[in-house]
């Protein structure tokens, strides 16, 4: 098999358990609290990450791990998984899935408005179009099937679902500049995670009693498919392709998908709104990504 069979196998199989993740989530918050569920997750996920690097023979460069290494995995852990998904878990404990997996989507836009402070780089008149435009699929899709009778959705939890893509973004920026390989930096911003999410258990004393084997069940599913394995198989996606491009668009298949698994899984009804502002959303993102026409 060619690798660019491969690469799209790859993306195929990364893409569908994204698309599993928003009914993962719901199905964990509703058998347990939101921070031991994402400790449980964090750990799975540190773990299968620590396995990938040990198959593939990276161990050396985490011994080999310098000081300020070991600084921006500790500030990049701290905000993912630690701060993005307490934020983002909460988002979806106010809100039907359909409504909070979309409104995280707008992170590529608010990207480029964080690029400006951090990054020194100049906005483009089409990030202001695709701002616009994505915004307007954040308000059909939080009108929740009500499009004229707005206040209709939890207000804090659109926030937290929109806010929640701001960390994401920054975490990008910042993950960007760290050049290490992408395996050994994401298993120890994990691990770094891991410790800040298990002392916050300690001090919060949110330690469960009993796990039912659901709630333990998708807690380490989130961890293996949200953020551990998946990532392997994305990332082995684009080294594989000819054009990281076409497979890169690929991602947007996965709330289309979601929203089957959110229908026969949870048995929400799937708003008209929802695809309406899922649409603009993607957009908006698609405008922001396309390439200026040099003159």
């Amino acid at each position: 098999m060619d690798k660019t069979k491969q690469s799209y196998i790859y993306a195929g199989l990364a893409i569908f358990f994204w698309s599993t993740i928003p009914t993962a989530f719901k199905i964990g918050l509703g058998e347990l609290q939101i921070l031991p569920l994402l400790t449980i997750a964090s750990v799975t996920s540190t773990l299968a990450l620590l396995f990938i690097i040990l198959s593939e023979g990276k161990t050396t460069q985490i011994i080999k791990s310098s000081a300020s290494d070991l600084v921006s995995s500790a500030l990049l852990g701290l905000i993912n998984p630690f701060l993005y998904y307490m934020i983002l878990l909460k988002a979806y404990k106010l809100l039907p899935a359909q409504v909070a997996q979309p409104l995280n989507m707008i992170w590529p836009i608010i990207l480029v408005f964080l690029s400006v402070p951090i990054l020194k780089q100049r906005i483009e008149k089409k990030s202001f179009a695709a701002l616009f435009i994505s915004f307007i699929g954040v308000y059909i899709i939080s009108s929740q099937g009500n499009l004229f009778k707005p206040g209709h959705a939890d207000i804090g939890g659109v926030f937290l679902a929109t806010g929640s893509s701001v960390f994401w973004a920054f975490y990008f920026i910042l993950n960007l500049r760290d050049k290490r390989d992408e395996a050994v930096k994401l298993f120890m911003n994990f691990l770094f995670g891991s410790i800040y999410l298990i002392v916050a258990m300690i001090i919060a004393g949110k330690w469960p009693g009993e796990i039912s084997f659901k709630a333990f069940a998708s807690s380490i599913y989130i961890g293996l498919f949200e953020m551990g394995i998946t990532f392997f198989f994305w990332l082995k996606a684009l080294q594989m392709a000819n054009t990281t491009a076409k497979v890169s668009n690929l991602v947007y298949i996965a709330p289309f998908l979601s929203l089957i698994f959110v229908h026969f899984v949870l048995h929400e009804p799937v708003y008209y709104t929802t695809l309406a502002g899922l649409l603009l959303i993607i957009s908006g993102i698609l405008i922001q990504t396309r390439k200026s026409k040099i003159a």
